[in-house]
């Protein structure tokens, strides 16, 4: 009865451990910027149910302000557009960054905002350019994100959806939010292509929407990649991961697949605002493109990476310690192999080629679903070649009635031991300090497994 008592007690443990572990992961975060870019320009002052516009935007951003302050890995920053100029005329260079990134700043926002006069135009593309150089560059990762909240879509000559995608390129921001405050449906679509938008045509629901935004820029989300074997069964692991923001091209994680505890998939927690180009570096790779998750959903991916194995071996390999192989797919080079490991590759055909003297050339070499495939490579002979003098020496083997070519000696070189596989060769030697054919020097030799020959030319 202890040892049982004992044994739940453990399991409890371990049950407990692996929970903490994994709210670890969920709570490791990088140091995350945020830009309020706040419209206040003239359509501001119009009345939106019980209040204007600009006063509940103010309100309610600086409720969520209030709860920001409390995140330690979080810095906020404001820029205002609209505020300097009246309109008209129109100010298409009415922005400036009110207050800049730095800790415990909160209460400088908040009193800068109640303060704020909507007076001007709307030049959304000039405010998003001018974010460019609000963030600050450090050598730590940052996320920088881009709230905008707006009631208007672009004034001016500006483009927003082309500044955005230069900003997201670059990498300097994330995808930003658009929040559109009682904004016309029919200017919703101008902005998709800026980022997130995300309407408010209710004002009890901007609270609602503040605080899903701030999830979403906060909280990381969970995700694993199954890699399916034949029988689509996630059972394949211990391959490499690459997770490449698709926009910037930029390495953003990389792990080790793995069979967790419980026998799946092993629970990653990525950042939801980026959309990744995974590629899984089994051999030959697999890759997809633009891949994305969802908010707060656990969401799954999958790869169908059926393997096999690949050894090269061979019964007495004493002198082959060194040797590798070439595995090609599609006459590319995927892998350089060496003797004696079991290396997995997606099932399917390769060509391989030996590295001995001379080279051995396999092609369609088959790897099938969890099995492991054999090359034996037949066990080398020594040849060691004496010159009498320095000069130019080839090496060349019998092939079906013909000499081709195997190797070069170095011509400065009067000795020279070689490893080669069992076969008839043929040498070709002339003194360098001779200038006549005539006096070309040959030799035959027989190679066989295990011997060791001596050649004097």
């Amino acid at each position: 009865m202890r040892r049982l008592i004992k044994y739940c007690l453990f399991f409890v443990f371990i049950l407990f451990s692996v929970q903490s572990y994994s709210q670890k992961i969920k709570t490791v975060k990088d140091k995350t910027r945020i830009l309020f870019i706040f419209d206040a320009s003239q359509s501001m002052n119009g009345r939106w149910e019980k209040s204007t516009k600009i006063n509940v935007a103010r309100d309610l951003l600086i409720e969520m302000i209030d709860s920001l302050e409390l995140e330690s890995n979080v810095e906020m920053a404001l820029r205002v557009y609209g505020h300097q100029s009246s309109f008209p005329p129109q100010d298409c260079e009415d922005t400036k960054l009110e207050v800049p990134f730095s800790p415990d700043n909160a209460g400088v926002i908040r009193q800068t905002l109640r303060y704020l006069k909507a007076r001007g135009t709307t030049p959304i593309a000039y405010a998003l350019s001018k974010a460019a150089t609000d963030f600050p560059k450090s050598k730590e990762m940052s996320r920088n994100v881009i709230i905008l909240i707006t009631d208007g879509v672009e004034a001016c000559d500006g483009d927003p959806c082309a500044v955005s995608e230069e900003l997201q390129r670059k990498g300097i921001i994330l995808e930003p939010f658009i929040i559109g405050i009682g904004l016309d449906r029919r200017f919703q679509k101008s902005f998709e292509c800026v980022g997130e938008f995300l309407e408010v045509d209710k004002e009890k629901n901007f609270g609602e929407t503040l605080n899903y935004v701030i999830s979403q820029v906060l909280d990381k989300t969970s995700m694993q990649i199954n890699l399916l074997d034949e029988n689509d069964d996630p059972t394949e692991t211990n391959v490499p991961m690459s997770f490449y923001n698709h926009v910037t091209g930029q390495l953003r994680y990389q792990y080790m697949h793995t069979i967790n505890s419980m026998g799946v998939p092993d629970t990653l927690f990525l950042d939801p605002l980026i959309s990744y180009d995974i590629t899984i570096h089994t051999l030959p790779q697999l890759h997809m493109d633009s891949a994305r998750i969802l908010p707060g959903k656990h969401t799954t991916i999958g790869f169908r990476a059926v393997q096999g194995k690949l050894k090269i071996t061979s019964s007495r390999n004493s002198l082959l310690k060194k040797l590798s192989c070439l595995v090609k797919k599609n006459n590319d080079v995927i892998n350089v192999q060496a003797i004696e490991y079991p290396q997995k590759y997606l099932v399917g055909d390769y060509d391989v080629e030996l590295l001995t003297l001379p080279r051995i050339k396999i092609n369609d070499v088959k790897i099938n679903p969890s099995e492991t495939t054999l090359i034996e490579v037949p066990q080398p002979g020594l040849v060691t070649i004496f010159k009498p003098t320095y000069g130019p020496c080839d090496l060349f083997v019998k092939f079906e009635g013909k000499m081709k070519w195997v190797c070069a000696l170095d011509s400065r070189e009067l000795r020279k031991t070689l490893t080669l596989q069992p076969g008839n060769y043929h040498l070709v030697f002339r003194s360098k300090t001779v200038r006549l054919s005539h006096y070309t020097k040959k030799r035959s030799f027989v190679i066989t497994s295990g011997s060791s020959t001596v050649v004097k030319l």
